[in-house]
């Protein structure tokens, strides 16, 4: 308050009291990051930043509904890069694992919706190397598309380095420069 009043009547600047104040580092956000709630120490990613990555994914695997995976891939790539290059400093190993399972559940489930009918799912997961009967009874579960890409037969059908090969940018790794 008297530094508020030092810098208003003092100095004539105006102070935005929105976001002058003091408070703890952990509650505090500065260009995307934030301080760990368990260390105070570690610079991590803002979850309001996570919030709008997850909304600028969602819209693109919103439209990619009826498009090649390769597509889809090739367009979040270059997002993927960009925002894990400039959230570097954030070097929570687990985190970024995670953040890559739920980018490669929401692919699976694109390519379930994809297949659509059960017989088509059945038979794409037996050529993808499933047994037969798993596949049969897989594919006429009766469950959505969001559980059964986060289900063992779509993990076993469509492992991780099929998305590698298609061109996918790993959170977790990050590029040397």
């Amino acid at each position: 308050t008297n530094i508020t009043k030092y810098v208003e009547e003092t100095l004539k600047l105006r102070v935005n009291r929105d976001k002058s104040g003091t408070f703890r580092p952990r509650d505090s956000v500065f260009l995307g990051y934030t301080f760990s709630k368990a260390d105070c120490t570690r610079i991590v990613v803002a979850q309001k930043s996570v919030k709008r990555l997850w909304t600028k994914l969602h819209k693109i695997f919103n439209t990619a509904r009826g498009t090649s995976l390769g597509w889809t891939i090739k367009t979040i790539t270059p997002i993927l890069r960009g925002w894990r290059n400039y959230y570097r400093l954030d070097d929570r190993k687990k985190y970024w694992e995670e953040m890559d399972k739920r980018i490669r559940h929401h692919l699976r489930k694109l390519i379930w919706i994809a297949w659509k009918k059960p017989k088509t799912r059945e038979r794409n997961l037996v050529k993808l190397g499933i047994d037969p009967e798993r596949a049969w009874k897989s594919s006429g579960n009766g469950r959505g598309a969001w559980w059964n890409s986060g289900q063992s037969h779509m993990n076993q059908a469509i492992k991780n380095d099929r998305f590698v090969r298609l061109g996918l940018y790993s959170l977790r790794f990050m590029e040397i420069r």
